[in-house]
């Protein structure tokens, strides 16, 4: 039988291509969107799983987040609106928390271990938990390029917090090790750069002039209809490049800028530092980034801090004076709810590009999971008793979407995040017995 089907094998015109074909170019590797014209014997279920999470600290305003009902009969609250478009392919979870992070103090104790369930410590040493986030990428990452993404819109926090924990655990959502956060890239042009390899000359090299031989021939093999679908991804790659590159061009001079001022670029405030000054446009970027990661399959695993616990960043384009952490002592506010739905607004734009990617019979969004989480709920009570959480995509369809889950009335134990962080690691084909606090699986997700 295996010589006969090596037969057939040679027998197939060489034009013909597998499904999850690629581009090849100096040092540069693009995987192909689906298209119908390549090989397509596997079932949907085959397409890359991809994992990613969303985060903003201080908590959201609790009068304006619900949700109730389900498919298209859900209603949305003020400040999840910005899903209305994509309901069907969410689900709103309430009550869920870590135990473990709530008596233990504010902020730093609260935030932590917020990916990992983990007991985290005082003092100058660090310790946590690995994340969620990395032991999925230690099981798949070896499968892309780039095993997971980390990327923020802030700049870390330095120090201690009055409660004698290090700020590191205020302003890093993923830990690659108990000791060991995982540094994060706030500049879009680097992480685009660490994402595509771009090293050295490579730097200034186009990735689309480089895989464009290959990109035309095989636009010759397929049919009309995916010459367009690759067509408006290539551009799709290209215009998100070309935003990046006047970005390197903005940090290279902050960085020329800081060596004359003999302090380092990160130091200085925004934009002098090269970082966007708009953070609208910060945030699209790194959403683009993100979406282009996953349907490159260039990496499958990403973590993106919206906005750190202790954040500083203002709001003028949302008529805010003050910074979100000083805002979130007031969050039942008319302005912070406004920032609220800012951070959800990034959700859904990053849930709606995947989206419009096709993959197979559905989208690149319809194999994922998004995640997106505060470490409060009430910011001017410092409550972490229960978490607002939404996730967007069906994980291959292992995930069952459009619906809002109350666990609130449910007991401590089963109500645990950690138990939510084991369902989706098991529809990821990552198999563990425990993590963080729960060894148990999250009932009727």
């Amino acid at each position: 039988m295996l010589i006969q089907k090596r037969r057939q094998e040679s027998r197939m015109p060489q034009s013909r291509i597998s499904r999850r074909a690629v581009l090849r170019g100096a040092g540069v590797t693009l995987a192909l969107p689906w298209l119908e014209s390549l090989q397509a014997s596997t079932a949907s279920g085959a397409f890359p799983k991809r994992f990613g999470v969303l985060f903003m600290g201080n908590g959201i305003n609790e009068d304006h987040w619900s949700a109730t009902g389900s498919g298209a009969a859900m209603k949305l609250s003020k400040s999840l609106e910005p899903l209305e478009p994509i309901k069907k392919k969410i689900n709103v979870i309430d009550g869920l928390f870590h135990k473990r992070a709530t008596g233990q103090g504010i902020h730093p104790a609260q935030t932590g271990s917020l990916l990992s369930g983990a007991n985290i410590q005082r003092g100058p040493i660090l310790k946590a938990g690995i994340t969620i986030d990395q032991l999925i990428a230690n099981q798949i990452g070896q499968d892309t390029a780039q095993p997971s993404m980390t990327l923020a819109c802030e700049q870390p926090l330095t120090g201690y917090h009055e409660t004698n924990f290090s700020m590191a655990y205020s302003s890093h959502l993923s830990w690659q090790s108990p000791d060991s956060p995982v540094p994060n890239e706030v500049y879009p042009s680097l992480a685009f750069d660490n994402l595509f390899e771009n090293r050295g000359l490579l730097r200034n090299s186009s990735i689309l002039d480089r895989v464009r031989g290959r990109a035309e021939a095989l636009s010759r093999k397929v049919s009309a209809n995916d010459k367009a679908k690759l067509d408006e991804y290539l551009s799709s790659v290209r215009e998100v490049e070309k935003r990046v590159e006047r970005l390197r061009v903005d940090k290279h001079n902050a960085d020329e800028l800081a060596k004359q001022k003999n302090r380092p670029t990160l130091s200085m405030e925004r934009p002098a530092n090269g970082l966007p000054e708009d953070l609208r446009e910060h945030t699209r970027l790194m959403c683009d980034i993100v979406a282009i990661g996953f349907q490159t399959d260039r990496t499958r695993v990403a973590t993106m801090l919206l906005a750190n616990d202790l954040s500083a960043q203002i709001y003028p384009f949302l008529q805010m004076r003050e910074g979100h952490h000083s805002a979130s002592h007031y969050n039942n506010s008319d302005g912070y709810e406004r920032i609220t739905r800012f951070y959800l607004s990034q959700l859904a734009y990053l849930a709606m590009k995947l989206d419009a990617m096709p993959e197979g019979n559905g989208t690149v969004l319809d194999n994922s999971c998004l995640m997106f989480l505060s470490n409060l709920w009430i910011g001017r009570k410092h409550d972490n008793t229960r978490l607002p959480l939404v996730l967007a995509g069906g994980l291959g369809g292992t995930l069952e979407t459009g619906r809002t889950l109350d666990y609130l009335g449910a007991s401590d134990e089963n109500r645990k995040m950690c138990s939510l962080f084991l369902s989706i690691m098991d529809r990821m084909g990552v198999k563990v017995d425990r993590f963080g606090d729960a060894d148990t699986r999250l009932e009727r997700l």
